[in-house]
């Protein structure tokens, strides 16, 4: 069985699949600023996703996206405005930035993704 670490590497990996199947292309995995950590920064037809991953192995007692709280999601949030400070005129001058969540439950060999889309607008930009 994989360890904590392997297994989030193992639904990174996996999100980052399911990203790229729907249109997304991967501009950066586990992207740090100073402390701040964003899981995978992705460029898409409407502007650039921050994405969030969250990884279990079931069963699981609550739903993983459920684990993206206010605090996470601020931290998550002064990562991604970093990044567009350091990074952002590379996407051009009117990117719009959306926050995402993808869960990932490995059972055994099969693993269910389920994608959040704008999981939440950051209260201050």
């Amino acid at each position: 069985m994989f360890d904590r670490q392997q297994t989030g590497r193992a639904g990174e990996d996996r999100a980052c699949s399911y990203l790229e199947s729907v249109g997304h292309r991967i501009l950066e995995r586990n992207w740090r600023g100073g402390h701040l950590e964003i899981d995978i920064i992705t460029l898409a037809g409407d502007g650039v996703h921050f994405v969030e991953v969250k990884t279990r192995t079931a069963p699981v007692q609550a739903a993983p996206e459920e684990n993206v709280g206010p605090v996470k999601q601020r931290k998550i949030t002064a990562a991604a405005l970093r990044y567009l400070n350091t990074r952002g005129r590379d996407l051009g001058d009117d990117v719009e930035a959306f926050f995402d969540v993808v869960s990932v439950v490995f059972d055994g060999d099969k693993a269910t993704i389920d994608y959040f889309p704008s999981a939440w607008v950051p209260m201050y930009v």
